[in-house]
């Protein structure tokens, strides 16, 4: 039987501020000793009180007003009461029925809600042993629910994508997925009707493929019990094994009422429009532009492929490379400039595993684009300079004169190399006039070789063409 997937996600991410979300210790993600940035209060040691980091809530109000969203004006924290020894509080000071920020959507996605709360503690596992450390517990941690509306894995994974790139370009996260700076949480449940079925809420997903992954074996899973297969659909969390590609089941899942929620006594009530920097205009006026806006931009502007404009949105290195060299050259260039960034240059990173651009300079490169556009030089030719260019740096002119890269397009000499290949391939030549022309690229690749990528490729074909009459 065929059923319908529905799907909800829970995002978190841990918010870039300089301290933690209800005291002054240290946000530092990148701090490897264990429960050195804590302090009594974000340890709920008697008598401590928390207060508000201003610039998380902001943060938050920040992706809310690019998300298109109400952003409430009242709103207050929680008290979340549940034990485990990765809140030292025996609770956690979230949001609960007055959000800062309601509603909006993002490609596509409509959103049900984003509040911001405290993040716990990181524990880790070493047999019988459990160790906990604190550096993490209090840090400002944003979490965004969507309505159930995805209806497909790859939708899941191209939304956590878009969003994780919103963070970064808004500047209020670094959401790496691999320091657990974003974690993902899937609500999944499938049914042979409108009405939605058992939903299972799926843990510990550390990459966007792993989204979509754990999503596919929940859809197989599922499937195989309502069509008769052993056991039950229960509403239930479940981890994701990332090893056997496969989830677990961890424990029954909790209701609101479970966690007790109550208006936290020590933290006073917001009212944002008490608060001028708070203001709608003021967040609206701190809008870079957002990725969608980009991708729009650079196709309307430049004429580039949709897919090439999302790359050069998504890498804000190959982005702003792009656009710089754009500046220096003719608009029957930009094409020209778009594959050698996408292709070239892009591999070049790729080959060496890097996210740099090494010594090209934009000035340089645009350079090497009209060479290249006036037919001086081959294709050949420019990816050759490209790499000194990458490695060592250099005007791309000085470096095709150096290397002597320049395209010859002087019949006498091409000539010359043209009989040298004829007569070093009798075979080929013989194919050549029983009649089998696809052997001409391998010549003319030859001659292009014996060449050094310096002889003009349209010229030795010419040439070879009239050797061969």
């Amino acid at each position: 039987m065929s059923y319908k997937l529905t799907v909800g996600l829970e995002v978190h991410a841990e918010l870039k501020t300089k301290t933690k979300m209800f005291c002054n210790s240290a946000n530092d993600p990148d701090e490897v000793r264990p429960n050195v940035n804590i302090c009594p209060v974000c340890m709920a040691h008697p008598g401590t009180l928390p207060v508000i980091n201003k610039e998380a809530v902001k943060h938050v109000l920040r992706v809310g007003t690019a998300l298109g969203s109400t952003l409430a004006d009242f709103t207050e924290f929680d008290r979340k009461n549940y034990f485990y020894p990765d809140i030292p509080k025996g609770y956690q000071i979230s949001q609960y029925k007055f959000p800062l920020v309601s509603g909006g959507s993002l490609n596509g996605v409509a959103i049900e809600r984003v509040h911001l709360e405290e993040d716990t503690a990181s524990s880790s596992h070493e047999g019988e042993v459990s160790l906990v450390d604190y550096n993490r517990a209090g840090v400002p941690l944003m979490e965004l629910v969507t309505k159930p509306v995805l209806h497909t894995a790859e939708d899941a994974g191209n939304f956590a994508r878009e969003l994780q790139l919103l963070l970064r370009t808004l500047g209020v996260s670094d959401a790496n997925m691999e320091k657990g700076e974003m974690r993902v949480e899937a609500n999944i449940s499938i049914s042979d009707s409108d009405k939605l079925g058992t939903k299972v809420e799926v843990k510990n997903i550390n990459s966007f493929r792993a989204v979509e992954r754990a999503i596919a074996y929940e859809v197989d899973r599922m499937t195989k019990i309502l069509d008769g297969g052993p056991g039950e659909i229960v509403q239930e969390t479940r981890g994701w094994d990332e090893t056997k590609q496969a989830t677990f089941s961890q424990r029954k899942k909790e209701s609101a009422h479970d966690y007790r929620y109550f208006p936290d006594p020590d933290l006073p009530k917001l009212k944002r429009s008490e608060i001028p920097e708070l203001a709608d205009d003021v967040l609206k006026a701190s809008m870079p532009e957002l990725p969608w806006e980009k991708r729009a931009r650079l196709v309307r502007d430049f004429g580039i492929k949709p897919e090439n404009a999302a790359a050069f949105t998504a890498d804000a290195t190959l982005g702003s490379l792009f656009e710089t060299t754009a500046a220096h050259i003719s608009k029957d260039a930009y094409g020209l400039l778009e594959n050698y960034i996408t292709s070239d240059i892009a591999g070049i990173m790729k080959a060496k595993n890097v996210t740099t651009l090494g010594k090209i300079e934009a000035e340089s490169l645009a350079k090497l684009m009209a060479l290249t556009k006036e037919g001086k030089l081959s294709s050949r030719g420019a990816k050759d300079i490209l790499l000194v260019m990458y490695e060592e740096g250099g005007d791309a002119e000085e470096i095709a004169n150096t290397k002597g890269l320049f395209q010859v397009s002087d019949e006498g000499a091409l000539k010359v190399i043209v009989q040298e290949v004829l007569t070093a391939n009798p075979t080929v030549v013989a194919e050549y006039k029983g009649g089998k022309v696809a052997v001409l690229p391998f010549l003319i690749g030859q001659a292009m070789k014996a060449s050094k990528g310096s002889g003009n490729p349209a010229t030795l074909k010419t040439l070879i063409e009239e050797a061969l009459k």
